[in-house]
């Protein structure tokens, strides 16, 4: 059985590299804690280089597993109360896109990890066939971005790259394209639902950029009590999937 006492050890010290977009992208590769996210991991039949806990495992694991210390589990951990399991897990090559049925959700620019991983989270329970990130959408490997997701991410297609290659790509196969916004959009409710379209939500403080706006089918509000706050945007996106799938 391999057994790592110190924070002082190398492979800890690389492995704390992963709490940084630079060093996630160097060892391609990221952090997940917890049972539940490494079950899910396991489920999925994602690679992992290494399992590493403070108390015996009641899954199965074929790879290598490391029996630590509570203060190595503490070293590597991003939460304030880490938990018995961390596994250090390969990043996916992007898919390929072989095509577009189904509905897919676009992340314009959406910052906060926490919306990106709820959006990831709620696309899967609406049996949505992918989601693309953006330019400027937080690292689909942030700890919160993985947290948020509840597993999410190991279980739905993940695409990152220029936007504009997705607008062309549904105007070509003649895909429904609906944007958010305030200004000259209709309510959501004059859309027919449908089995197969594309939702863009977009940045927390400027929403979808206007580029964009102007290639859509149609533009999108959700009607609200005037005196309440514009919504959030894994709100929001949770919402009109609902709503506008059939």
């Amino acid at each position: 059985m391999n057994k790592i006492e110190s924070i002082k050890n190398e492979r800890i010290k690389k492995w704390k590299k992963l709490h940084t977009k630079k060093g996630r992208t160097q060892a391609n590769a990221f952090l997940i804690e917890g049972k539940h996210l490494v079950e899910e991991a396991l489920n999925a039949s994602w690679e992992i280089e290494a399992i590493l806990y403070t108390e015996e495992m009641d899954f199965t694991f074929s790879g290598e597993t490391i029996s630590v210390t509570n203060a190595v589990i503490k070293e590597l951990a991003m939460t304030e109360t880490p938990q018995e399991v961390i596994a250090i897990c390969k990043q996916h090559p992007v898919p390929e896109r072989r095509n577009a049925d189904g509905i897919f959700v676009l992340l314009d620019g959406v910052q906060d990890p926490g919306n990106v991983g709820t959006i990831i989270r709620t696309a899967l329970a609406a049996n949505a066939s992918g989601i693309v990130l953006g330019e400027g959408t937080a690292d689909l490997y942030n700890d919160k971005v993985v947290r948020s997701t509840q597993g999410g991410l190991f279980h739905i297609p993940i695409f990152r790259g220029d936007l504009n290659d997705w607008f062309d790509f549904f105007a070509e196969i003649k895909k429904p394209v609906y944007g958010t916004a305030l200004k000259h959009a209709v309510p959501y409710t004059e859309v027919k639902t449908s089995q197969a379209f594309a939702l863009v939500v977009g940045n927390e403080g400027v929403g979808v950029q206007e580029k964009w706006l102007e290639r859509t089918t149609r533009n999108l509000y959700i009607p609200q009590n005037v005196k309440a706050e514009s919504l959030n945007v894994a709100v929001a996106t949770g919402i009109l999937l609902y709503a506008l799938k059939k």
